[in-house]
């Protein structure tokens, strides 16, 4: 039992009731008061104070044949929005949504190499998204993708960009007056698919582009360790004196898996630059040796990546995000048929279903439930207008 002084007590009831409304899509103040055990006279006043705010609304009746129909409630979506913007190593995507993840707006362009501009590109990207101009609390929430370490809402790593030392948060903040929230992509790239695809306590996500991180839900919390750094499962060392790593280290996994590794050895193969992953699809269908060999070292080192996470966090479910598994799903068989472990037969290894946008999904869900106060969010994607 919660015990406290009466605010304290009607401050978690409001979280828990606003919650419940949101992650049932529409409920009645019954029904809500059945789910979460309190009077209905304490939910309809808590309710009346959450419409008052423009928080909730009343959608209609409840389709009942018996007795009066209940009056529906659902979460006013158009309170406010959020913005989240994926900052990757050659491109950057905004995303503008509703506080459901609807009605949602895209754009891209490309990094920029200046950094010192880095902030006033940021301003003018958001500031291009049509941002409304007709919901009660504005932008209530901006989210950083950052391909790198977070400490302290800081970058204080990033390996292929250096963002570090220019107060990214601050200045935000003190343009738009909305909270600005760093997270490292990885991270970001769980939430989203736990939040809109895979409904597991227990989540270990690979997200592999020009890095590769690992995004670890444990018991439904996002595991980020002491400073940020757990999941830097890229700078896990899997040859001994191996390939150089601009983390120090020698012998990486990323320098071994990662896009931008694969595609440079690709390219060294053929003896020509920069090939995109385009033109090694096409060769890897056409059964190019060459295109061959890099998807037979993707599999030989993944396999053995996932081995090491299985063993270290048995998860429930293993999500993994690269382009290599998305454009060709049977590389996973062949990934899960390297795992010889008895130990790993139970466990479930996938490939995203939201792509490119987890990190972005995922940023939004970070800035909704720092709006709302609340915990648990679990919401149904819908196309993103570019």
């Amino acid at each position: 039992m919660v015990t406290g002084s009466k605010e304290l007590i009607r401050d978690i009831n409001t979280k828990l009731v606003l919650e419940t409304i949101i992650n049932h899509i529409s409920i009645s103040r019954a029904a809500i008061a059945k789910y979460v055990g309190l009077t209905k006279a304490t939910i309809s006043a808590i309710v009346q104070e959450l419409i008052n705010k423009k928080l909730v609304v009343e959608i209609g009746s409840d389709d009942t044949n018996l007795g009066r129909k209940p009056i529906l409630l659902s979460l006013n979506k158009k309170a406010g929005y959020v913005i989240c913007v994926d900052i990757g190593v050659d491109t950057t995507t905004v995303l503008l949504s509703d506080l459901i993840g609807e009605d949602c707006r895209l754009k891209q362009i490309k990094t920029t190499k200046n950094t010192s501009n880095c902030v006033d590109i940021l301003i003018q990207l958001i500031e291009s998204m049509q941002l409304p101009k007709d919901t009660p609390y504005g932008m209530v929430g901006i989210t950083l993708g950052i391909h790198g370490v977070i400490t302290n809402n800081q970058v204080s790593f990033a390996p292929y960009y250096n963002l570090t030392g220019l107060h990214l948060a601050e200045r935000l903040e003190q343009h738009f007056c909305a909270p600005v929230f760093l997270e490292n992509e990885a991270n970001l790239s769980v939430i989203g698919e736990n939040t809109f695809q895979y409904d597991y306590a227990n989540i270990a996500n690979v997200s592999i582009h020009s890095g590769v991180g690992l995004g670890i839900i444990i018991n439904r919390q996002l595991y980020t360790g002491y400073n940020g750094r757990a999941g830097e499962f890229g700078h896990t060392i899997i040859e001994i004196d191996g390939r150089q790593c601009p983390c120090g280290n020698l012998g990486c996994l990323e320098q071994y898996v990662s896009e931008r590794t694969l595609l440079q050895e690709f390219s060294k193969l053929k003896n020509s630059q920069d090939l995109s992953f385009d033109t090694f699809r096409v060769a890897y269908e056409a059964n190019d040796p060459d295109a061959i060999k890099i998807m037979e070292d993707f599999i030989k080192y993944m396999s053995l990546g996932v081995n090491n996470i299985l063993n270290a966090y048995n998860p429930d479910i293993v999500i993994i995000n690269s382009s290599f598994t998305i454009f060709f799903p049977d590389i996973l068989k062949r990934i899960e048929a390297a795992l010889s472990s008895r130990m790993n037969s139970y466990v479930r290894i996938v490939p995203s279903v939201l792509q490119d946008t987890s990190i972005l999904l995922g940023g939004i869900c970070v800035a909704i439930k720092n709006f709302l106060g609340i915990e648990l969010l679990k919401l149904n994607p819908i196309s993103i207008r570019k």
